[in-house]
């Protein structure tokens, strides 16, 4: 493990600016770089523990705010702690949030996300790999597909309507996707039941993408997130454990 440097970093898009963090091994060296997708609650010091601890294994990682059309990080009042009481107030504000996020946009961002990390010397040259959490699943997947050249490997984390019937699904992109995946599903998670894990499965492997989709058990939703109720300890080792693998085989 290396000692990590974060800053905050602005990123020109079509629509504005976004507002992101960036987590760097503190060398001055360029590093393969990684895109990390938060969940709902949005850029906060969570999601930034989580970039330096893949930074101090030797990436460079941002993590875009992908509600920067509403503003900076934080978007939302959060309590240091997400408990159970404050959800239902909380999500009455993110929820229309969340859904002005939509595909089309979020695939623009997505190449504005890319380019910078193109163009940063503190990344290396070649493909990179993009993770992501609750939502950020769902944008991961999606990024691999408008741009598979760019990206070689990508992860997502109890991720939410992957593969519905909605004709903007993101499973449809899985015949453009090059990159090898890897999801680690919720346990009896409502927003995936088994018929999306299954039509996930079945795109994914009719388009002949090298991935891997498991199920961790007794997971909860946002089993990743230690600020929040849902965290649950074992899954968040497996999913570190998944991760690190996948990016060591890829980047």
């Amino acid at each position: 493990m290396t000692s990590v440097q974060g800053t905050a970093v602005d990123i020109p898009t079509e629509d504005g600016t976004a507002d992101a963090y960036l987590a760097r091994p503190a060398d001055g060296l360029p590093h393969p770089g990684v895109l990390l997708y938060q969940d709902a609650y949005g850029l906060r010091p969570h999601l930034r523990s989580m970039a330096d601890r893949l930074a101090a294994a030797g990436y460079t990682v941002l993590v875009p705010n992908v509600f920067y059309r509403h503003g900076r990080a934080p978007v939302f009042d959060l309590p240091e702690f997400i408990g159970p009481e404050a959800l239902p107030d909380l999500w009455t504000r993110i929820g229309p949030v969340m859904q002005s996020l939509t595909p089309e946009l979020s695939d623009r961002d997505a190449g504005a996300y890319l380019r910078w990390l193109e163009d940063s010397p503190l990344v290396a040259d070649g493909p990179v790999a993009v993770t992501g959490y609750c939502m950020g699943a769902r944008l991961a997947l999606r990024t691999a597909g408008a741009f598979p050249e760019r990206v070689a490997a990508a992860a997502g984390f109890h991720g939410g309507r992957l593969a519905t019937e909605d004709p903007d699904s993101p499973h449809l992109v899985a015949e453009h996707v090059r990159a090898e995946l890897y999801f680690g599903h919720a346990d009896n998670d409502p927003s995936l039941p088994e018929e999306q894990i299954e039509r996930l499965e079945a795109a994914l492997t009719a388009a002949g993408v090298r991935h891997r989709c498991e199920v961790y058990p007794d997971a909860p939703h946002g089993y990743t997130q230690a600020d929040t109720a849902s965290y649950q300890k074992e899954g968040d080792e497996r999913h570190w454990e998944a991760l690190l693998d996948l990016l060591s085989r890829t980047l």
